[in-house]
């Protein structure tokens, strides 16, 4: 992991040059994947009146394939979701049926949450996605982060650029601005309550913020984690959805 560390040389201080905006995502992504991985957790909706809360557990296998089953409250109960690669399905137990999202349906809204499910399918490597300077540093809650922009090189990108506050020391996004071409921003995410899970860092609450909504977002909480579970194959498979 590098830091900035001070030297002293033939009675010179020296400075060690900082990472590259690729090296720093590499560490980011690094720490922030893992093969496959077991999260249990809360999503707190605020709305203008009232907040609700709607707890799941979710299955993840590499960086593509993803099985969501929600736990509470009761109108949720039972609904899961299955996402493989470029594909989603969701099924819903009021009605029996399973359905496939794509196109437009991807832009709505996640259970009613400042989230949208075109959001969770974004899976690729940002490296991939977006040209990336290192413009800077900072200090969020008092630690030093570097200040990635992110200017996409790819048509399918779901945002233009991105803004990106990285933790110097765990390579954890503390903050992340999401813009449209516009140069609008549309959403923003706030990490907090870092914690090493298995030697990787990992934020246990993220509050997502639709810039374009009058409210206070909406609340992502780590309630339990598994890194580098065995996960049965059958748990990636349409067949799930129904048992």
């Amino acid at each position: 992991m590098r830091i900035f560390i001070l030297l002293t040389l033939t009675g010179f201080g020296f400075r060690a040059d900082p990472p590259t905006a690729k090296e720093i995502i590499e560490k980011v992504e690094f720490n922030m994947t893992s093969d496959t991985r077991i999260v249990e957790s809360e999503m707190v909706i605020y709305g203008k009146r009232k907040s609700r809360t709607i707890s799941s557990r979710g299955y993840s296998r590499g960086k593509y394939d993803n099985f969501t089953e929600y736990l509470a409250p009761e109108r949720e109960k039972g609904t899961k979701m299955l996402k493989l690669k470029n594909y989603l399905w969701i099924y819903s137990p009021s009605s029996d049926r399973t359905i496939q999202l794509s196109g437009h349906m991807l832009r709505q809204s996640l259970m009613g949450s400042d989230l949208s499910y075109e959001d969770m399918m974004e899976d690729r490597n940002l490296i991939d996605l977006y040209d990336a300077v290192l413009s800077g540093e900072e200090e969020v809650d008092g630690r030093k982060v570097w200040v990635l922009t992110l200017t996409a090189k790819v048509d399918d990108a779901t945002y233009q650029s991105r803004k990106m506050w990285i933790d110097q020391e765990r390579y954890v996004p503390l903050k992340e601005e999401l813009f449209a071409k516009s140069g609008q921003l549309l959403k923003r995410m706030v990490m907090s309550d870092v914690q090493q899970i298995d030697r990787r860092w990992y934020p246990m609450k993220v509050n997502y913020k639709d810039m374009l909504k009058e409210s206070k977002g909406t609340d992502f909480r780590v309630t339990k984690i598994e890194i580098n579970p065995v996960i049965p194959d059958h748990i990636f498979t349409k067949s799930s959805l129904k048992k």
